[in-house]
């Protein structure tokens, strides 16, 4: 596969030398490092998404967020968590009995609102793209050692002082240092990965970086579900706080004792990096690129949407953390690399037939055939809506990959890096805002009559299964313009052959003469 400005050699090479079985056979130490900074990318995950699992118990302890009729587990009432969201007001909420006179609700925070939407979106996002940006140019100019174990020490210390928050503001504030922490995490792990493994092994290994992801996504359930639950010495979620944030600080002070400043394999001059930001703005001008980077932002807005929403879901249809945490500690874990895996096969035979037209149409074709499994998790009763998580996954998850594969292969090589860069920080500012879209359309849903769980499902089927088939348009239409790119470039590329052959500029025969 011939890529833009990269030739098909450069396509071909680190195929001949790495998989897995080279990366064994790498040093000792080369591992280890790997390890270190997987384990490093495994808290930010677990870290970040502590807040969307504690939400509901930090919310009733703070004091932050909308209020609603929820089922009160400590009474002896049969009324289920579906009786108790029929209520619209308190009074309604405190006096609904089951047929035994027991009352069985109560009106407390449910741990949702827009004061929840701005902590798991603007307060942490903007920060962390903003911050990032920096971050990744000091990866090139300073000592990446230090600056990675002094973001690793930020964020996991503010981690462990969430778990003392008494104000909402205090949590905001926290939750503001843990962004700018997170924000050197992968620049910083990626900068050391290149110059710790050679180019034929270093999608390997970052492919390993990138399990990260689900690993620590599983374990901010099974950390923050099972934690809460026992409530150790009556401090509930704040534990799950403090062993989810303790383990960054051990793992900065490994880090600084035994993480060694590697030689850097490329550094490009400053002056380089101002010359490409112009040809980065006109890169994403183009149609295909415009229109991947809209899909992008989309499919990764039902990423952030869902993962802020899946425990609050599942706690207003009467499951307990702890019934949350059996499945949600595993699915993520088994069923998020499988997609990574078959995205990556899927991408590669659709490439070799089709090019990066064919990956579009696969890309795009995945998220129509996911859709319907997220439907289900939102329609299917527990355990049927864990379940169907699973597909959802291993389909579902193939945008990601793809996409990345698509963008280098439509990027000049000398802007891969920039382009990247650049595309996960539109699509992480758009997707990871898109949070604060929940809660008015609850709002609109509850004002045509349903109840707080009926307009809770409403609003995530738009902003869940709905943004799965609008990315999937999205990526049709990318693929369209990029056809319709393709069509124009050889339309004047045979017309300036033509003119060539009648000059005889392009003839062999008058050139040998």
């Amino acid at each position: 596969m011939v890529t833009s400005e990269g030739g098909s050699e450069g396509a071909r090479a680190p195929r001949r030398g790495g998989g897995p079985c080279a990366l064994l056979r790498q040093s000792p130490y080369s591992l280890y490092v790997l390890l270190l900074l997987m384990a490093a990318y495994l808290l930010s995950k677990m870290d970040r998404y502590m807040l969307a699992v504690v939400a509901r118990p930090s919310a009733q302890e703070i004091h932050f967020g909308d209020r609603g009729c929820l089922l009160n587990v400590s009474a002896e009432s049969s009324l289920t968590a579906a009786d108790c969201t029929n209520a619209t007001d308190s009074l309604s909420c405190v006096t609904l009995a089951d047929r035994a006179g027991v009352a069985g609700c109560s009106w407390d925070y449910t741990g949702t609102g827009l004061q929840y939407d701005l902590l798991a979106g603007p307060v942490f996002t903007l920060v962390f793209t903003v911050a990032g940006l920096p971050l990744g140019l000091a990866a090139d100019r300073c000592n990446r050692k230090l600056l990675l174990c002094a973001c690793l020490l930020v964020w996991a210390v503010c981690v462990v002082l969430t778990g003392l928050a008494q104000r909402y503001w205090q949590l905001a504030a926290l939750r503001f240092g843990v962004g700018f922490g997170e924000a050197g995490c992968t620049p910083l792990a990626t900068s050391l990965l290149a110059d710790y493994f050679s180019p034929e092994l270093r999608g390997t290994a970052l492919g390993v970086y990138n399990w990260g992801i689900y690993f620590g996504y599983s374990l901010a359930y099974a950390v923050g579900d099972f934690i809460t639950e026992a409530d150790i010495m009556g401090m509930g979620w704040r534990w799950a706080y403090f062993m989810s944030g303790a383990p960054g600080v051990l793992l900065a002070l490994l880090m600084l004792a035994t993480l060694r400043e590697p030689p850097r394999a490329d550094l490009s001059a400053p002056s380089a990096a101002a010359r490409a930001v112009p040809r980065l703005l006109r890169l994403f001008a183009r149609p295909p690129l415009l229109l991947l980077a809209l899909a992008g932002s989309v499919r990764n807005a039902a990423v952030y949407v869902w993962s802020y929403s899946t425990e609050t879901f599942f706690e207003s249809q009467g499951q307990t953390p702890a019934q949350v945490g059996a499945y949600m500690s595993w699915v993520p874990l088994v069923s998020g690399p499988l997609g990574l895996l078959l995205g990556g096969l899927v991408s590669d035979g659709a490439g070799r037939r089709l090019g990066p037209a064919g990956r579009l149409g696969a890309v795009a074709a995945s998220q129509l055939l996911a859709a319907p499994f997220v439907v289900g998790v939102l329609l299917l009763r527990p355990p049927w809506a864990y379940i169907s998580i699973i597909p959802s996954y291993i389909i579902g998850e193939l945008w990601f990959p793809i996409s990345l594969v698509v963008l280098v292969e439509l990027t000049p090589a000398d802007l891969r890096n920039a382009a990247v860069a650049f595309y996960i920080f539109v699509i992480t500012n758009i997707g990871g805002n898109m949070q604060l879209l929940l809660k008015p359309l609850m709002d609109a849903f509850q004002h045509t009559g349903r109840s707080y769980l009926q307009a809770y499902r409403d609003a995530l089927f738009v902003l869940f299964p709905g943004q799965y088939v609008l990315a999937a348009c999205l990526y049709l239409a990318a693929l369209v313009a990029l056809k319709a790119e393709t069509r124009r470039y050889l339309q004047q590329k045979d017309a300036k052959d033509r003119v060539k052959d009648l000059s005889g500029v392009g003839n062999l025969a008058y050139r040998d003469k």
